[in-house]
Formats: structure tokens, sequence, C-alpha cells
């Protein structure tokens, strides 16, 4: 077969609902997150990751230098936000495929919520690893795709590899479960119970494989699990500690999910809250037309969901209890979304398909017998009319405030790449500043040793960003510089002005932090703030006075 005819063939695998997630989250992901992708503006992190093998078992992260490799280990945001754009596409079909829709609308706003939501755009922020970690979320999703094929095994394996990348995206795969079994007990499939066992079975494979290589692979590297981010955990809390951890899930998750972190400003707040009450009068209908609530496992499925929601997205404080929870760990949130758009179209389709089926049935009863059913009929008429206008409001209401959630989404996005752009400047004029006065010190002389303490001052560079509002919770996009620790100046002043610093010790640095010369010293900008102490040029660039 040649190439020609397997891109064939792949092209008629696909379907039209396919090639519409497909194209729908490309484009739209490169229309938002373009400007991440054709800027060079590093955060904190990836000032220290120009180069950076990836290789970060010590966080239980063993797969992910291979899901990195296909970029370089270099940082390139255009490859590798490119790959990762493709790889969010791919997602995005299998959602698709998930969640069963066919309206070319309802794929598209799955599509543009998934490469909108600003968990991306916080994970653009570290750009060195973002294809990576969407290989990750792509796996994940691959993983709830096989099981739904009847492969929990092979489920199992994917969704292991993805925890191997970022543990993270475990919450994802999980609330994909929940609708999944839903799906299956509404439908009344055959052997329906075994199959909603069989995700359970994926989760249990999956964990157990990804504990087992990272056992493995710690044990010939002859490492340990690092503290970082409490992935030491795993090995050394019990299962008592995990389980304190869940009164604090389900107040995290009460917090965030009405948080401006997750709504991001008052159009996005309110298109959200007509949202989620249009989805709720959507479910309503469909309980009534399918009568499942007839039913009593309906009543135990609701229950059990309503206490696993909010431990199946906040899955990861269970795991690592001491970790900081920020916006990248937490794109699950944009599936509550994408069920309420989806629970929707499917009010819609069914009630829609109810009244094709009872226009036909009117119309030979019609025929048959049109003088005795004419009252009826009429009656029949203005319900039937009353249904197709509650209808017709939740196909426009859904689709306004999804599309506005997305714009919504759209709009922080930029906003924060526009901050981080402006922390990019503001910083290089700083540094540019200090550079200038440590080269203007008595007694400079290129290679001589150098101490930089402390991190921006508040009191003598007072807050100028205004984007705060907006991304506040977007992390590696707030705040105003991209200077946090020493190493940031090294690796900045190095990579982006083209000096090279010989910096002393961390020993000899906390030796001069506590000495009175440098007490004495004013901070930066001020006349004493850059001086020579024992052959050091110290430089002191925190507040003055020490909390």
């Amino acid at each position: 077969m040649t190439v020609l005819e397997s891109i064939g063939k792949l092209n008629n695998k696909l379907s039209k609902s396919d090639k519409t997630a497909f194209i729908s989250a490309f484009i739209t992901g490169l229309l938002i997150h373009m400007p991440a992708m054709l800027m060079d503006v590093p955060n904190h992190d990836g000032l220290s990751s120009m180069h950076f093998s990836q290789n970060m078992i010590t966080s239980g992260r063993w797969f992910l230098a291979v899901a990195c490799a296909a970029s370089s280990f270099y940082t390139v945001p255009w490859i590798i936000g490119l790959i990762g754009i493709l790889e969010l596409a791919i997602t995005a079909l299998l959602l698709v495929r998930i969640l069963d829709a066919e309206n070319p609308v309802t794929i598209f706003l799955v599509s543009a919520l998934l490469v909108s939501f600003p968990s991306l755009a916080s994970t653009f922020a570290y750009v060195f690893t973002l294809d990576g970690y969407m290989l990750g979320l792509l796996l994940s999703v691959l993983a709830v795709y096989l099981v739904k094929k009847g492969h929990f095994i092979a489920g199992g394996i994917s969704l292991a590899f993805s925890m191997g990348i970022y543990q993270a995206y475990l919450p994802f795969a999980m609330l994909l479960c929940i609708w999944c079994v839903w799906e299956t007990m509404a439908r009344g499939e055959k052997g329906c119970v075994r199959k909603a066992l069989d995700y359970l079975y994926m989760g249990i494979t999956g964990a157990v494989l990804y504990y087992v290589i990272l056992m493995i692979l710690l044990k010939v590297e002859g490492k340990v699990l690092d503290t970082y981010q409490g992935i030491d955990s795993l090995e050394n809390s019990g299962l008592s500690h995990r389980l304190s951890a869940i009164p604090s899930m389900y107040k995290d998750f009460i917090k965030f999910t009405f948080s401006k972190g997750f709504l991001t400003g008052d159009a996005c707040a309110i298109g959200g809250a007509v949202l989620a009450v249009i989805t709720v009068i959507a479910a309503i209908k469909l309980m009534i037309s399918s009568k499942v609530y007839k039913k009593l496992w309906f009543y135990w499925l609701l229950l059990l969901t309503t206490v696993l929601i909010p431990v199946s997205a906040n899955i990861v404080l269970m795991i690592t209890p001491d970790v900081n929870y920020h916006l990248i760990m937490r794109y699950q949130w944009v599936l509550f979304w994408i069920a309420a758009v989806a629970i929707c179209d499917k009010s819609v389709a069914e009630n829609c398909s109810g009244s094709k089926d009872g226009d036909s049935d009117a119309n030979t009863n019609a025929k048959a017998d049109a003088d005795s059913k004419s009252q009826s009929s009429t009656d029949d008429t203005d319900h039937k009319n009353s249904g197709t206008r509650t209808i017709s409001y939740i196909s426009w209401l859904s689709f306004i405030s999804a599309a506005v959630i997305f714009v919504s989404y759209a709009v922080t996005d930029n906003i924060g790449y526009t901050n981080l752009q402006r922390k990019y400047e503001k910083t290089y004029a700083y540094a540019l500043r200090l550079l200038d006065r440590i080269e203007q010190t008595d007694g400079y002389y290129q290679g001589v040793p150098i101490a930089i303490m402390g991190v921006i001052g508040d009191d003598e560079f007072p807050s100028s960003e205004i984007t705060a509002p907006a991304t506040e919770e977007m992390i590696g996009l707030t705040g105003d510089y991209l200077i946090y620790t020493a190493d940031n100046y090294e690796a900045f002043i190095k990579y982006y002005m083209g000096a090279t610093l010989n910096f002393v010790s961390e020993e000899e640095e906390a030796r001069i932090y506590y000495s009175d010369e440098y007490i004495e010293m004013e901070s930066f900008p001020g006349d004493t703030s850059v001086r020579m102490i024992d052959g050091v040029i110290c430089v002191k660039t925190e507040d003055a006075v020490r909390d």
C-alpha cells in the first residue's frame, strides 16, 4: 500500500464528526495561542529550562522525557506549541467520540472549550514541557475511549503512561469515566454493570502499572522520589493521611468551581450561570423522556455521582496531600462545560427526533380519522409547539452561553500572554540597570565574584501589573517580573543579555547575607545597594527591611 493509499484509507475511516472536531480544535487552538508560540518569553522556570532533558523520574514522571523528545530538549515555542495543538486536536476527536456528538455546532463548542480553557494558557507559560503534557492529556482520554470500545487492559496501559508523564491528568480520565458509566446505564446496554466495572478495572490496572514501572526505574537509576509537590508521599504517606484529605477535597472543589479562577470575569460568570440552568432543564427533559427516574438504579447512581465528582476532580489531593494545587493541574474542570454542552445537545436531539416521529404518527392518524381527532390534534399541536419552543430555547441559550464562556477564556488567555510579554520587558529593563551598576562598581573586572541576593523589592519597585483581576489564578502568567531567585538573575542575564557573571556559591552567599556590611546596605537602586564586600560585588535587591 502506497503512502497516498494509506492516507486515503485513514481519511475514509474518519467520520465527518472526527474531522470537524480535529479541524475546530487545531484552528481555534492556533488562533488563541499563536502569541505564546511566536514569542520567546520564558517564565521563571523556563529560565532554567532553555535546554532540559526532562528526566523527572524523581517527580514520578518517568515517561516525560520520551514524551518531549520529538521537539528536542531545547525550548522552541513554535515547534513545541504546534505539536501540543496537534495532540489537543486528536484529544478533541476522541472526546467527541466518547460523547457520541454528531451536531457540528456542539462539536465545535467542545473543541473550542477544550483549547481555550485557561489551564492550557498556564501550561503554555511552561512551554518547554507543553508537548509532553498534552500527550499525557491525550493518553488519559484515550484510556477512557479504549474502555468504551471494550479494551480495559489497553486502557489501563494508556492511563499508566499518561500518569508517567503528568499525574494531574488522572482526574480528567476519572470524570470521563463517570460520564461513560451514566451513558451505559441510561441506555440499558446488555451487561451494563460489567461494562461500568470495566472503567474501574482500567483505573486499577493503570495505577498499579504506573507505580510498578516507577519503582523499577527508580531502582535502576538509584534514585528516590523527591519532596517536590509532595510526590514522595506515594511511598511515605499511609492510608489515614490520605483519607484525612477528603474534607479539603470537597472544600476546594466548591471554592474553585465558584471562583473567578474558573469563571474569569463577569461575562463568563453570567454565561456559566445561564448554561448551568439550561443544562439542568435539559437533563430533566432527558430524564422524563427516557423515564429513567422510574428506575431505582438512577437514584443510587445519582447519589454516587454526587459523592464521586468532587473526589474525582481533586484526586490529586489524595495522592499527594501536600501538593501546591495550581491551575495547570485543574484542566479537568473544562469537562463540566463540555458535559453541559453535550447534555443540552442530547436533549435537543432526542426531542427533535421525538417530534419528527410524533409528526409522522399524527399525519397517519389524521388520514385515518381526521374528523374524530380534530380537537385532539389541536391540543397535541399546542403542546408540541410549546415543546418546540422549549427545545429552541435550550438550543440557542446553550450555544450562546457556551460561546460566551469560550470567548471569555480566549480573551483571558491572551491577557495572560500580554502580561507575560510585559514581565519580560520590565525584567529586561530592570536587569539592564542592574548589570550597568555592577559594571560601574569600583574594583569590577571580568570574572569578579558576584552575589545578587533577594527578589525585586516591592518598596523600591511597587507592582505595576494591571492584569491581576483576570490572571491571578494563572500560574506562570501573573506578576511583574520573571525574577524569583538568584538563579533566575544568572540565567536571564546570560541568555537574554549576553553577559556571563561569576556567581558565588550558596554557602558564600549565606555568609554575606548575615554580615553587618550587607544588612546596612540599601535596596537597589539605592546608592549603597551595590558594593564590594571582601572581594565580592554584592547586590541587594530585596526590600531593605526584612520581614
